[in-house]
C-alpha cells in the first residue's frame, strides 16, 4: 500500500511554484579500475608519468595498489555530460597504457599471490608517505587481495533550494545548515533500510576467479566451472558480501546515523580506540611501521560504509573535522559493483535511478536507526548478496518475515510516484521510463545485473577471467575507434603536467619529519 504521507508530500512539491526547487542535483563518479597486462595479468608497471601525479591529479589517480586506477568526474548537474567526460578520461587514460587494457568488473583477475600487488605510491612528501603507510596498514590487517576489488562511487547533493522548501513544509525552524546536516542522515538511514534493493538489482559480481579466495576456507556454496571459476547461483553482488569489504573489528563500532554528533563521536572514537587485533601486527624488523597506527581505524576512510556523508575538506583536515566545522555537504553512494555493461562501469540508466531512489529516501519518513535495525538491514543485505535472485527469498521487514519480490512490488509502487515528480520539474519522462523498466526485473531475477552477467557467462563457456577480459578489450577498442567529446587530450596532457609540478612543490614545501607530520596529525 502506497504512503499517504509521500502522496501529500508530492502533490505540494508539485504545485507550479514549488515544482522547480529539485532542479539542480549535482552528482560526481568516481569508477575504480585495475590495469591488466594482454595475459590477463595485473599489471605490475608503476603509474604512468604520462598520466600525472597520482597525488595531486583532479581526474586520475590511484586506490590501493599502483594498478587500481580511480577516475574522478567534476560535480555538477547533467548526468548525461558526467558520463561523457567519464568516457573521455577512459579514452585518455587508455590511450597512454600501451599494451594493457582496464578490467571491466569489480572482482579481480587472476592473481597468483597478494605479493603481486604493488601498493600505491605518491611521491616523497609527508602527505604521500602517508597515503601509502595507510595502505601498508590495509594490507597488513585484511590482506591485499580485499583491497584489489573495484567499485563506482556515486556522490550527490541536493540543492539549497529543495532543503528550504522541505523545512518550509515541516515548519521547521531550527538553522538552515542543521536541517540539512539532520535531512541527509535520514536520506542514509532510509538507504540502509532499502540498500538490498541496489544489490539486487545492480550487484555484478556473482562469480569470480577461485585465486581470490588464496586458499581461505568458505562456507558459501559455491559451484565452479571452467578451470578455476566459482559463482553462487543466485549471487549478485560477492563485493558486498563476507568475501568482499568487510571488517569484523568495524562491526562492533557504535556508528550511528541518528544525528551529526554523535556520528563524528562514533567515528572519532574508532580512529582513537587501540585495536588488540592490530596492536599486534608490530613494526617490521628493521624498525619500519606496518601501518599509521593500532586502532581500530587507522583513519577515518577505512571505515567501510556503503555509503558516507561527506564534507569537502580544507587544507590538512580530516573529514570528520570538516562535518563539525560546516555540517553535511553530500552524500557518496559506496554500494555500487561495476557494470560490466557499460565501458565506464555505470550507466545512465543506473544515475537516473539513484537520482529516484535518493529523493525517495530523502521524502520518505524517516524514524531513528536502532543497533538492532542496523544489523537487520546488513542482515537482509547479506541475504541478498548471496540468494537475491531466489524467487522465494525473504527478508525481515519491521521485524515481519516479507518475500523480496513483495517488499520491491511496494517500493517501486513509491519509486513510481518520486519519478514522476522528477519528470515534471527537469521536464522530461526519462525518470518514470527508467522504473518502468527496472521494476520488471523485480519478477524477473534473469533481468538484474547478476542475472544478465550468469547467463552471458555461462553461454560464453569461458572462465570469469576469461569473459571479463574479452569485455575489456571490446571496450578499449571502442575508446580507440571514438572522439573526446568534452575533455581533450590537451587538457588532459596539461593537467599531467601541473599535477607533476604540484607534487614537486608539495615535497620541496616540506618542513618536518614524517613521524612529526603523522604526530601533528593525530594529535
Amino acid at each position: 500500500m502506497t504512503n499517504q504521507q509521500l502522496i501529500s508530500t508530492l502533490q505540494t512539491l508539485s504545485l507550479p511554484h514549488n515544482l522547480s526547487a529539485v532542479v539542480g542535483i549535482i552528482r560526481g563518479i568516481e569508477r575504480e579500475t585495475l590495469r591488466i597486462t594482454e595475459q590477463g595479468r595485473l599489471s605490475s608497471k608503476p603509474h604512468s608519468a604520462e598520466l600525472g601525479s597520482a597525488l595531486t591529479h583532479k581526474y586520475i589517480t590511484t586506490d590501493f595498489s599502483e594498478a587500481l586506477l580511480e577516475f574522478i568526474t567534476p560535480a555538477q548537474a547533467d548526468s548525461a555530460l558526467t558520463l561523457k567526460q567519464l568516457e573521455d578520461i577512459h579514452k585518455f587514460t587508455l590511450s597512454k597504457l600501451d599494451d594493457e587494457i582496464l578490467w571491466p568488473i569489480s572482482m579481480p583477475c587472476f592473481i597468483k599471490h597478494q605479493d603481486e600487488i604493488a601498493l600505491a605510491q605518491y611521491g616523497t612528501s609527508n602527505t604521500g608517505q602517508m597515503k601509502t603507510l595507510y595502505r601498508e596498514g590495509l594490507k597488513n590487517r585484511y590482506g591485499s587481495m580485499m583491497q584489489a576489488i573495484a567499485g563506482v562511487h556515486f556522490n550527490i547533493s541536493f540543492p539549497e533550494s529543495f532543503w528550504l522548501k522541505l523545512q518550509e513544509l515541516q515548519n521547521d525552524t531550527q538553522d538552515l545548515q542543521d536541517f540539512i546536516s539532520a535531512s541527509y542522515l535520514a536520506v542514509i538511514r532510509n538507504f540502509k533500510r532499502n540498500l538490498w534493493l541496489i544489490s539486487y538489482l545492480f550487484g555484478a559480481s556473482p562469480a569470480l576467479c577461485s585465486s581470490f579466495l588464496q586458499g581461505r576456507e568458505t562456507k558459501l556454496p559455491f559451484e565452479s566451472f571452467g578451470k578455476g571459476s566459482l559463482y553462487l547461483p543466485y549471487g549478485t553482488a560477492l563485493r558486498l558480501g563476507d568475501l568482499g569489504y568487510t571488517n569484523s573489528a568495524q562491526s562492533a563500532l557504535n556508528v550511528t546515523y541518528n544525528n551529526l554528533d554523535d556520528y563524528i563521536a562514533g567515528i572519532r572514537s574508532a580512529i582513537t580506540t587501540p585495536s588488540g587485533l592490530y596492536n599486534a601486527i608490530g613494526d617490521y624488523p628493521d624498525g619500519r611501521r606496518k601501518q599509521l597506527n593500532h586502532n581500530i581505524l587507522q583513519i577515518e576512510n577505512e571505515f567501510y560504509s556503503p555509503i558516507r556523508p561527506k564534507r569537502n575538506t580544507l587544507a590538512g583536515e580530516k573529514p570528520s573535522e570538516a562535518l563539525a566545522r560546516g555540517g553535511i555537504e553530500y552524500i557518496e553512494v559506496r554500494a555500487l559493483d561495476v557494470n560490466p555493461f557499460s565501458s565506464v562501469g555505470i550507466s545512465l540508466e543506473q544515475m537516473r535511478f539513484l537520482d529516484v531512489f535518493l529523493t525517495y529516501c530523502a521524502l520518505e519518513s524517516s524514524p531513528l536507526m536502532s543497533v538492532a535495525e542496523q544489523a537487520q538491514a546488513s542482515a537482509n543485505l547479506s541475504a541478498v548478496v548471496n540468494n537475491g535472485r531466489d524467487p522465494e527469498l525473504v527478508l525481515s521487514r519491521n521485524g515481519e518475515a516479507t518475500k523480496l519480490q513483495t517488499w520491491g512490488a511496494n517500493l517501486f509502487a513509491d519509486l513510481a510516484l518520486v519519478a514522476d515528480y522528477l519528470d515534471k520539474a527537469y521536464k522530461t519522462d526519462e525518470y518514470s521510463h527508467t522504473i518502468a523498466t527496472l521494476s520488471q526485473w523485480i519478477v524477473k531475477p534473469e533481468m538484474t545485473f547478476s542475472g544478465q552477467y550468469m547467463s552471458k557467462l555461462l553461454a560464453s563457456g569461458l572462465d570469469n577471467g576469461a569473459y571479463a577480459f574479452s569485455l575489456a578489450q571490446a571496450y578499449k577498442a571502442k575508446f580507440a575507434a571514438q572522439d573526446y567529446s568534452t575533455l581533450t587530450a590537451d587538457i588532459f596532457a596539461e593537467q599531467a603536467k601541473h599535477s607533476l609540478q604540484q607534487q614537486r612543490e608539495i615535497e620541496q614545501n616540506d618542513t618536518v619529519s614524517f613521524e612529526t607530520f603523522l604526530a601533528d596529525y593525530f594529535a
